[in-house]
């Protein structure tokens, strides 16, 4: 189990105060506070080697080596083959638009993809519009009611020989969820269909890989581990180059930065680097026991580092959900059964009696607890769950770095 009292002092932002007292940061789920490591990577990128790429003098050599640095980490943390697999951009939303409209070229009228109810926007809209300009039908899997999960019969029910694209999230940002990912890229590949996994929530939870899963692609968010703003697109590499690549001309053709337009942040990847060493000195320190075939050392050492904050936050989780039960008059949304923890990660959808979710969220942050309320882009799920318009749920969102106590205070709060 991990000793939080030598986590914490790797996010100086936990010291921060509100009213004399420390503030509780449980809107990790928009965005995790990011590590010393990080901010120390930005900051000596600026001091010393700000330059553009494949000059020849050394500020530029040094940023060629911090992006390829940047590139093995990532690889490293999603146990892809080869670092060419993994390329960035501004956002998750942003690659995925970009990939929507290369893989739609290689759709026709008459294909079919599947996406879900249950996902982030980001993995649904990018899809459906593809769609609709390609004439490809879309089939939208639907979720059961009483604990927020996917409906898998649904989902059995619309594949096909005609199916091309499955997009599931890792998990629910909305609820929790976690899907049974290997289960549907197996019904996936059984009929020939491509899978697409948005993995942006699920990443500061869990270890990924994506040999294990046999995914195609993979988006995630490095601002939600940790890290700074970027987004990351993983893709079979095979399929990366046979894909067609919207960009400028003069622009490299070889992987990754096929995919990667225009000038990248070199700056946030330097971040990136930093909080990557955080996580391997964790993996050093708290070792989970984890089995794969790993790409390298430090691949299983990160896996190690994400299988021990997953049991450290599964702790966290059973203590909320205990106190939530307590509670008169709040409805928890999604997966509630103590046993069923690990189908779900630190991530809680509630609703008071009688209280629209922006004026808890806003009590809340008057007492210093920080808070999200509305739908957070999980706009289908709301609006299935019939509470879109009385103003969504109140998400409350764990990562590594909080505490029993802080849980302890947030339900008294509330």
């Amino acid at each position: 189990m991990l000793d939080i009292t030598q986590i914490r002092p790797h996010f100086p932002a936990l010291a921060r105060l509100q009213h004399g007292r420390p503030i509780v940061f449980f809107d990790g789920p928009a965005g995790t506070q990011v590590t010393q490591s990080c901010i120390d990577g930005i900051v000596e990128y600026f001091t010393r080697s700000n330059a553009n790429t494949h000059g020849q003098f050394m500020t530029s050599h040094e940023t060629d080596a911090i992006i390829v640095a940047a590139h093995e980490w990532m690889a490293d943390m999603l146990n892809a083959q080869h670092r060419e697999e993994v390329y960035f951009g501004a956002n998750m939303t942003s690659l995925t638009f970009a990939l929507s409209r290369s893989l739609g070229q290689t759709l026709q009228a008459g294909d079919e993809i599947i996406l879900t109810k249950l996902d982030h926007d980001a993995n649904y809209s990018p899809w459906h519009l593809m769609a609709q300009d390609k004439g490809v039908t879309v089939h939208t899997v639907d979720v059961n009611e009483v604990d927020c999960t996917l409906n898998l019969d649904d989902f059995e029910k619309h594949l096909s020989h005609k199916t091309k694209l499955v997009a599931i999230g890792c998990a629910s940002n909305a609820v929790g969820t976690v899907n049974p990912l290997k289960q549907i890229i197996g019904m996936a590949k059984a009929v020939g269909a491509l899978t697409f996994l948005d993995a942006v929530h699920y990443a500061p939870h869990a270890p990924i890989d994506v040999q294990d899963l046999g995914c195609d692609f993979l988006g995630c968010s490095t601002y939600k581990f940790f890290a700074p703003h970027m987004g990351v697109i993983y893709g079979r590499k095979a399929l990366l180059e046979s894909l067609p690549a919207y960009k400028v001309r003069p622009a490299d053709n070889a992987l990754p930065s096929k995919f990667e337009t225009g000038t990248q942040n070199h700056e946030h990847m330097a971040g990136l680097n930093g909080t990557m060493t955080y996580l391997e000195w964790l993996g050093q320190t708290y070792p989970a026991e984890v089995s794969g075939n790993f790409r390298s050392a430090r691949a299983k050492t990160l896996h190690q580092a994400l299988q021990s904050i997953q049991d450290y936050e599964a702790d966290l989780s059973r203590h909320m959900l205990a106190g939530l039960s307590k509670i008169r008059g709040c409805k928890v949304y999604g997966i509630t059964d103590p046993a069923r923890i690990h189908q779900r990660t630190p991530t809680f959808g509630i609703r008071l009696d009688g209280e629209n979710p922006h004026a808890t969220a806003k009590r809340l942050g008057e007492a210093g607890i920080c808070v999200w309320s509305g739908n957070y882009y999980a706009l289908n799920l709301t609006e299935r769950l019939g509470i879109e318009e009385s103003g969504g749920m109140v998400r409350v969102g764990f990562a590594h770095y909080n505490t029993h106590a802080e849980i302890d205070r947030f339900l008294q709060t509330l």
